[in-house]
């Protein structure tokens, strides 16, 4: 294990009798960095997450957090980790002051409490009782619980489930301070465009394994970047161009044929290659590409291909 690495996973297995919900999981978080784990249903994320939280001891492979194993060294771990479960147990007639104070007589070097309700947007709320407080409001107390033992790694499991826009972005503002401030974050989130706004790297998993990893840019690259315009009346759809062998989808839209090359793949060609091999084309046969609209990969799109269902293009533009 590398100095740098807070979390290092090597060959995780994971099993519910004869299934085997985690298969050969390895994954690295550095130190400050923010890496979001993010899967498709019944992917092994949350019995990924789990384990490495140190709720369950690893079937096969070894897990190590700050350089211990989570389960097994469970008191040293948790004294410099902070959880935020899918699902907190707050105790619903203690106000949020009572709870965040409950919590920190339970970890070592606590926060004051007036600073953690600041940083989660609830000082206002301190005196309201837990179960007086919305589904957003809840998800930000649960997250002062695990910031108020000032944690060296921070696990944040759907931390923005139920908040609105505006408390999901002001979330996304304390997140950031923390990694900031030196907290290493592993999160997982359905919410793609968190993980598109926060993570310094991710992986997304599928049935077990890991299919996608690396920086946003890297698992963008090359993966669903797509150009279309509408056929031209007087080319036959099997005389379109195949720019560097790849062949284009046809589909009806607006009453009016559409050709959608989806470039995928890291080693297919770029936007800027097949775009010049598509109006060179048109040049040579004095065509106008009427429609013309090429965009990049969004990470939605490679998460459905990971899922093995790639994105069908709208009936109408």
């Amino acid at each position: 294990m590398r100095t740098d690495e807070v979390i290092d996973v090597t060959g995780l297995h994971q099993r519910y009798g004869g299934f085997e919900a985690v298969r050969g999981l390895s994954l690295r978080v550095r130190r400050g960095e923010l890496f979001a784990l993010l899967g498709t249903n019944g992917a092994g994320k949350t019995t990924a997450m789990e384990t490495i939280e140190g709720f369950r001891p690893a079937a096969a492979g070894t897990v190590r957090v700050l350089g211990r194993d989570p389960y097994r060294e469970r008191r040293a771990v948790r004294a410099q980790a902070g959880v935020m479960l899918q699902e907190g147990g707050l105790f619903p007639d203690l106000t949020v002051a009572e709870t965040v104070d409950l919590w920190r007589d339970l970890v070592p070097r606590p926060r004051p409490r007036a600073e953690v309700l600041e940083q989660v947007a609830l000082a206002d709320k301190a005196g309201v009782r837990a179960r007086q407080l919305s589904g957003g409001q809840r998800r930000r107390l649960d997250l002062a619980l695990a910031i108020v033992g000032r944690p060296r790694v921070l696990f944040l499991d759907e931390p923005t489930t139920g908040m609105d826009p505006e408390a999901r972005r002001a979330t996304w503002r304390t997140v950031r301070d923390l990694v900031a401030d030196g907290a290493t974050v592993l999160l997982t989130t359905h919410y793609l465009e968190e993980a598109e706004q926060l993570a310094d790297r991710l992986a997304i998993m599928h049935r077990g394994v890991v299919e996608v990893a690396g920086t946003v840019a890297e698992v963008l690259a090359g993966h669903g970047d797509r150009i279309s315009f509408r056929v031209p009346s007087r080319v036959p759809v099997t005389e379109l161009p195949r720019p560097a062998g790849t062949p284009p989808r046809v589909a009806v839209s607006g009453g009016a044929p559409v050709a959608t090359y989806t470039l995928s793949g890291p080693n297919g060609p770029g936007v800027q290659a097949a775009l010049r091999e598509l109006l060179d084309w048109a040049d040579v046969e004095r065509l106008e590409l009427a429609g013309l609209e090429a965009r990049s990969a969004s990470l939605e799109d490679v998460f459905l291909r990971v899922a093995g269902h790639p994105a069908v293009e709208e009936d109408a533009r």
